[in-house]
Parts: C-alpha cells; structure tokens; sequence
C-alpha cells in the first residue's frame, strides 16, 4: 500500500479561476494500493478542488493546460508522484 503523500499544486494564467479564485493548494493525497500518478492526480483534482467549468480543466484524457512538475520528469501523466512534488498548472488560454 501506498502511503499518503503530501503536494503542493500551483494554478495560473487564469486557471485559478476554476478552483475560486485560489492559486496555490497545499493537499495530502490519501493512501491507496499503487503509487499516485499524474492521471490519478487530474481525476482527483476535479473531484476534489475544481469548483467549475470541468470541461475547460480536463476531457478525456486530455489535458487543458500546460503543466509542470519540478524536479521536470519524463512521461509526465505516467510520472509517479513523489512526496512534496510541486505541480504547476498554467492555463493554455493566458495568452502569454
């Protein structure tokens, strides 16, 4: 079983505005019998923070954003999550 890992998740260029407002999440992913991934984070995002709009968040598996991770892994909706990860989501949309 997989322990509980704690991450930081920072939203961006207008993609705050999904979750009210609030840029920077601190959340503790709960255990679970295999190691959180990117994909599992996307679904436990929406089901968890996102307050609206969820087709402009994520559709199929297709992602809306650009998102980073740091240290930056390969394979990125297959990386492993890793406890105290910052993960960085920056709207597609900003225009910048």
């Amino acid at each position: 079983m997989a322990a509980p890992i704690a991450v930081h998740l920072e939203f961006g260029g207008g993609a705050e505005l999904l979750f009210n407002g609030v840029k920077e999440h601190h959340v503790t992913l709960p255990s679970q019998s295999e190691p959180w991934d990117m994909k599992q984070l996307l679904v436990w995002i929406q089901r968890n923070l996102l307050k609206e709009r969820p087709e402009l968040f994520v559709q199929g598996d297709s992602v809306y954003f650009s998102f980073g991770l740091f240290p930056e892994p390969q394979g990125e909706l297959e990386y492993q999550l890793q406890d105290q990860d910052n993960v960085v989501f920056i709207s597609t949309l900003h225009g910048g």
